[in-house]
């Protein structure tokens, strides 16, 4: 079972069931068992096709267009498996489709990990297509399953993000401005930068402007429709709502203050066909793809000292969220499609993380 949806009307969707048919050799079948669902997989659809997220998990195109499978982040087990090296009852962590089940070819094996090596993965960025044994995962813990699933990729996200400025020296500015202040990438970019003495600044709209208050990791929490009251620091704005009159408010008020523009996600997706064509103020905003991030790390520290760096990184942030942060399972085509649409619309509590099966 797969739900997808119209790569061209986000907010149209279907149920689809995939043949199930005899494992070629080389080949594992792995069933989802669970999935995080947040404001994150929204920017992999509005992102589908510019940044070829819906090349993961190919769907069909028929006489209403093309459909796509947006992919989360999740885990799974391993029920048939024809590839060496890849047990049965394995669990693993990584990215799949809203779906129950997955057929991959795992190639690049090792203790720790191994890669999907279908074709139609080839040419995706490495980190997407990698997936980590839980037995041998430095991050995994049992108890700890929902945190993993919903935080963690959005925690990386803002790790890689921070540590990106950090390696910039952010650009001469001691000033970070968060746009989508109350989305969990967002919340991660502000504990860590300030963390490291960064001024914070959160944008947020007017209703939830009282939860993001209430977390006390942003030194101030402005309205979008105040922008112009901020004060003209030194500043790098990362942009993660994704919505044109917020980055030209920011760019317009700030100018030449503005050290550094970031455009991360879209959580404000329907925003997008209001953009202008008439240049922003200040630096020319540069879209930020945490693999590129990701793939120097490795190279600087190896693949096992940035997980050291970031699990170390890791541990206070989720002492803390389990302070403010409530789970809600959700399960069933029907209830899994309703919580997507209202992450679409905005509908939802960012107090409470989706954790999702489509295979129960």
């Amino acid at each position: 079972m797969n739900l997808e949806v119209l790569r061209s009307y986000l907010a149209r969707t279907r149920v689809t069931e995939d043949p199930i048919t005899p494992l070629a050799e080389g080949d594992a079948r792995i069933e989802v068992s669970g999935f995080a669902l947040t404001s994150n997989n929204i920017s992999y659809a509005v992102f589908g096709d510019a940044l070829k997220y819906w090349n993961f998990f190919p769907a069909e195109t028929d006489a209403d267009g093309a459909w796509g499978r947006i992919p989360v982040w999740g885990f799974g087990v391993v029920t048939e498996s024809l590839a060496e090296g890849v047990e049965v009852g394995e669990r693993i962590y990584g990215y799949f489709p809203m779906g129950s089940e997955l057929v991959i070819t795992p190639g690049s094996i090792n203790t720790e990990s191994f890669a999907d090596v279908s074709p139609h993965r080839a040419e995706m960025a490495s980190a997407y297509s990698r997936y980590t044994r839980t037995s041998a995962d430095i991050i995994y813990r049992a108890d700890r399953e929902s945190e993993h699933m919903l935080l963690y990729p959005l925690f990386f996200t803002s790790f890689v993000v921070d540590d990106y400025l950090e390696d910039q020296g952010d650009f001469g500015a001691t000033t970070t401005i968060v746009s989508s202040a109350s989305s969990k990438t967002a919340i991660g970019i502000a504990f860590l930068s300030r963390a490291r003495g960064h001024r914070v600044i959160g944008l947020t709209s007017p209703g939830n402007r009282r939860f993001v208050e209430s977390l006390n990791i942003y030194d101030s929490v402005v309205p979008y429709d105040e922008i112009s009251s901020m004060p003209k620091d030194p500043s790098v704005f990362v942009d993660i709502a994704g919505d044109p009159d917020v980055v030209r408010s920011v760019h317009t008020h700030l100018g030449e203050s503005l050290a550094f523009s970031v455009s991360l996600g879209g959580t404000h997706w329907n925003h997008g066909a209001q953009a202008s064509t008439e240049p922003l103020p200040g630096p020319k905003p540069k879209f930020f793809f945490a693999p590129d991030q990701i793939a120097k790390r490795n190279a600087d520290w190896g693949r096992s000292g940035l997980g050291e760096r970031a699990l170390a990184a890791w541990g206070p942030y989720v002492v803390w969220c389990a302070g403010w942060l409530e789970f809600r399972e959700v399960t069933g085509a029907d209830d899994v499609r309703d919580t997507y649409l209202a992450l679409l619309d905005g509908r939802t509590d960012p107090r409470v993380g989706y954790i999702c099966s489509l295979s129960k």
